[in-house]
């Protein structure tokens, strides 16, 4: 096979790949976008004047928000490939997201805000899908109504029972299914399209505009049913490190956007012609009986990929908050040894599944979810403009002039979106804004515990003379073996080894101050994983680093780096010592009673250093103290 022959190979590998992990969220849009713009403009009161105006706003939002903001400008914001709302951090110059004083800066906070929103996102879309699909049974028989909520759970239990397993296997199986997925939308669209063909006329952007000019303000709240159509885009960004940039746009111009919108439109054909299957225009476009109950199957496993596709975003988003000291350590499984993106991490899939349940017994339909859902999209939406703008004009240097239009108009887009969907509040929007706020809470009091850490630690030894001088005061021997110290600063003598010289008076005849660095790039090159200094006395500094997107696995690199450098380190002579902190949790500290019992709550159930970082637990020795943050 010839180069030219691989590459066009390969390229066809990753736009399948994409179409079935990428686009699975907003390729379930049809379901119950449609539905719900139709409801929110009074359902049967809605006019054919109506009716091309909210199409007219779907295609304008799928080709604003999606095809030009992200798919033509954000995508180009990649931190070497990898994409997302942490990645998108990283490209903000150190000085505005670094942290002072032991707070997080506002740069930060507002990227956190935008991942804690997408925890949201993750757990309403699994089950307003899912919903959605299922509820196609009612269509062909209104018996089916009283199941729709218990076959939902079941499949949702179904859906987190497996994630375990990883999604190598049924991986496979995403792209043909959603090959099938928006072939069967796209034929069904242009069935209905040509019995009504005139319908294609709402592209035009004047019957947007007269939908505003017939209802006025009030006829903004219609918004907040037209951003379902593009929910999911943000999955676009966050997983462009998977596919490439290219297969994504080629796969989204040749072939997902042309069947949203054919579907969309048929929906608006149909509608047109028979007005009763405004209740449920996308089940509607097949005959009642088996092409339903066929539509539903179909649709329900279209649903689970577009689930899969969040509850795996989910999981990268975790680790990407853990490397960068947002999050506490918690357990990472590797489910496929050929894809390093492939994880499955316990504690969230619990979290959510528990979440997307919740959700689907409480608010039992789709129509009384979507309410919920709009917020995070949204807010995230914004928070995506505004960290884009930083970046092209603080990091890439581009002119006020030129940056500054580019952003109004994101926000004249994603503002008014935002604003419809915050008149939902109080009928489900609270959702997310309730788990996001939980999320920001966690990952604030860890970040700020972890830097009040750090921070104690330089007013005890502030410098490396005074933590030497420690340690040299009280040292009576050197014994045979070699040990390791967990060091948080390259700079300094870590702590953990003044006060095992303190409590022991001996050290090691050979000591690895061992620091591990997670910088801001996704992942790094071998030949600058590690560096190794010769210090005075037996002592040696080696700092290894990864990339935010890896697994911090450290004793083959280290293994690595003494072996090339000639540091005594027999298996059995090596000991790792690793500080454990406790804290008191009073009101004296800086970071207050309430905030400090919640820091030590995660720390206490945050996944130990020597799991972790990979460190043969039988040789690691932990020793404690006791502070006030």
């Amino acid at each position: 096979m010839s180069e030219n022959q691989t590459h066009k190979a390969s390229f066809k590998g990753l736009a399948l790949g994409a179409l079935g992990v990428v686009f699975g969220d907003i390729g379930t849009s049809p379901l119950y976008t449609l539905k719900e713009c139709l409801h929110a403009a009074g359902h049967h009161k809605a006019t054919e004047a109506d009716l091309y105006g909210i199409l007219s706003l779907i295609f304008w939002a799928l080709t604003l928000v999606v095809t030009l903001k992200y798919l033509t400008f954000i995508m180009k914001a990649d931190n070497k490939g990898e994409g997302g709302i942490f990645a998108l951090l990283a490209l903000v110059p150190e000085h505005l997201r670094s942290a002072k004083r032991g707070r997080i800066s506002a740069v930060a906070i507002f990227a956190i805000v935008g991942a804690a929103l997408l925890y949201g996102d993750g757990i309403i879309t699994p089950a307003i899908s899912v919903l959605g699909a299922v509820e196609g049974l009612v269509v062909a028989d209104a018996r089916f109504g009283v199941a729709v909520v218990p076959i939902s759970c079941l499949i949702l239990i179904g859906l987190f029972s497996i994630q375990s397993r990883g999604t190598g296997l049924v991986g496979k199986l995403f792209g043909p299914v959603m090959v099938v997925w928006f072939s069967t939308l796209g034929a069904l669209g242009i069935y209905h399209i040509s019995h009504n063909p005139e319908i294609l006329g709402a592209v035009m952007p004047h019957h947007a505009i007269q939908y505003f000019v017939t209802h006025g303000f009030s006829g903004m709240h219609i918004l907040a049913s037209v951003v379902l159509a593009v929910t999911g885009g943000e999955a676009l960004y966050a997983d462009m490190g998977h596919f490439g940039i290219k297969p994504i746009r080629f796969v989204w111009l040749g072939f997902v956007m042309p069947a949203l919108l054919l579907a969309y439109f048929g929906q608006g054909a149909h509608a047109l012609r028979d007005p009763r299957s405004m209740d449920n225009p996308f089940f509607d476009m097949v005959p009642a009986g088996w092409a339903t109950y066929a539509l539903v199957i179909l649709s329900s496993m279209a649903a689970v990929i577009a689930s899969q596709a969040l509850i795996s975003g989910a999981f990268s988003l975790t680790r990407q908050a853990m490397q960068l000291g947002y999050f506490p350590r918690v357990q990472v499984n590797h489910t496929a040894h050929h894809m390093e993106g492939q994880i499955y991490i316990p504690q969230v899939n619990y979290f959510i599944g528990a979440g997307c349940l919740a959700l689907v017994i409480a608010f039992g339909a789709s129509s009384r979810l979507a309410a919920a859902y709009g917020i995070a999209v949204t807010g995230t939406m914004v928070i995506t403009s505004v960290m884009y703008f930083l970046v092209v004009r603080q990091s890439w240097g581009w002119a006020l002039s030129r940056a500054l239009p580019l952003l109004l108009l994101f926000l004249a887009v994603d503002l008014p979106f935002l604003w419809s969907n915050l008149g939902k509040f109080m009928d489900g929007g609270w959702v997310p804004v309730l788990i996001g706020a939980g999320v920001l809470t966690i990952m604030v009091i860890w970040n700020r515990g972890r830097t009040l850490i750090a921070h104690q630690y330089r007013l005890r030894f502030p410098n490396k003379k005074s933590a030497q001088d420690r340690v040299d005061a009280r040292l009576a021997a050197r014994v045979p073996g070699t040990a390791v110290f967990m060091a948080s600063n390259a700079d300094m003598l870590p702590p953990v080894l003044v006060h095992h010289v303190e409590r022991s008076r001996a050290l090691q005849q050979t000591v690895v101050l061992l620091t591990i660095q997670i910088l801001g790039s996704p992942v790094l090159e071998e030949d600058v994983r590690y560096s190794v200094t010769h210090l005075e006395d037996g002592f040696h500094r080696i700092i290894v680093k990864f990339g935010f997107m890896e697994e911090p696995n450290v004793l083959p690199i280290l293994e690595r780096a003494v072996q090339e450098n000639g540091i005594p380190f027999g298996e059995r002579d090596v000991t790792y010592y690793l500080g454990r902190e406790n804290f008191i949790a009073s009101s004296k500290g800086r970071m207050g009673a309430v905030a400090e019992t919640i820091f030590s709550l995660l720390q206490k159930n945050a996944v130990a250093a020597d799991r972790y970082f990979g460190l043969p637990h039988r040789y690691v020795v932990e020793i404690g103290t006791q502070m006030d943050l």
